[in-house]
């Protein structure tokens, strides 16, 4: 049950949109490795292991660097677009 000037279901519909835009982000962010693993990582050039290369082809990077990359903080806005009334209020 909406309130005030929004209509019913408001609520569900900010919050389905807000999950289809996240899931849209994640996917475009998502590359797929295309082409032949490399032998050496492209940044520390320290030889990829044999198994990693087999389990993600077009491999590019070593485990190190490709943990130290995914962890690296990633700024982005947490602003409800949408313009809830409640989320401005906050």
């Amino acid at each position: 049950m909406a309130g005030g000037w929004a209509q019913d279901g408001a609520v569900n519909e900010q919050i389905e949109a807000s999950i289809n835009d996240e899931l849209a982000r994640m996917r475009s962010q998502r590359r797929e490795h295309v082409g032949e693993s490399l032998k050496l990582c492209a940044e520390c050039e320290e030889e990829i292991p044999k198994a990693r290369r087999l389990a993600r082809p077009g491999v590019k990077l070593c485990l190190d660097c490709q943990e130290e990359r995914d962890s690296a903080f990633k700024a982005r806005g947490g602003i409800n677009r949408r313009g809830s009334k409640d989320s401005q209020l906050k």
